[in-house]
């Protein structure tokens, strides 16, 4: 974890630097649609030419228990966008990949004490709309999705011990194609 932490530091780091060498533009962004749950989920987006863009962001669901249920998630995702107008401007596309860690309660597990442990990589794809609110200030619109693959030890919560409920004698395999990014972005114009 702390690997990924100082890895995306450095991303980050590079990204800013590189966005002080020229004239490009780079946003730093947040989900006004998650605060309210608590979730938080930051991004950096930086223009690469007129019409394409790179964002790298992050997304901490902190909740060990939501509605007693387990809600623990922390992804990271990289996406390359492009504008059909002009970067930042209306309408655009994107190509993403990410990798999370959870410990969460499946939808079909929701108020049983079962949950699952593990990692998933993420590869799909984006739209959304970005215009400009005020000076400095952008609203991004968006929402993606794509193909989901996951391992996972799946436990039930039998006080004082957790115990695999799966059956499985190494990692249970998970593949779908579902939605796992939206919101609305509030960018402030950093450069």
């Amino acid at each position: 974890m702390i690997k990924n932490l100082l890895f995306a530091a450095l991303l980050l780091s590079a990204v800013r630097f590189s966005a002080q060498e020229n004239e490009h533009a780079l946003y730093i962004k947040g989900n006004a649609l998650l605060l309210p749950v608590l979730i938080t989920n930051i991004g950096l987006e930086y223009q690469l030419s007129p019409k394409y863009t790179l964002q790298a962001d992050g997304l901490i669901s902190p909740w060990k228990s939501f509605s007693g249920n387990h809600a623990q998630v922390y992804m990271g995702h990289l996406e390359g966008r492009y504008y059909f107008k002009e970067a930042f401007n209306k309408w655009y596309v994107g190509a993403n990949a990410g990798f999370g860690v959870f410990d969460l309660t499946k939808w079909n597990y929701a108020d049983t004490n079962k949950f699952q442990r593990g990692f998933t990589f993420m590869f799909g794809a984006t739209v959304g709309y970005q215009f400009q609110w005020k000076e400095n200030w952008n609203i991004d619109l968006f929402l993606g999705g794509g193909s989901v693959q996951s391992q996972y030890h799946g436990y039930e919560d039998v006080p004082p011990n957790w115990i695999r409920y799966d059956g499985a004698a190494g990692w249970n395999k998970s593949g779908e194609f579902l939605p796992y990014r939206g919101g609305i972005m509030i960018a402030y114009k950093i450069k």
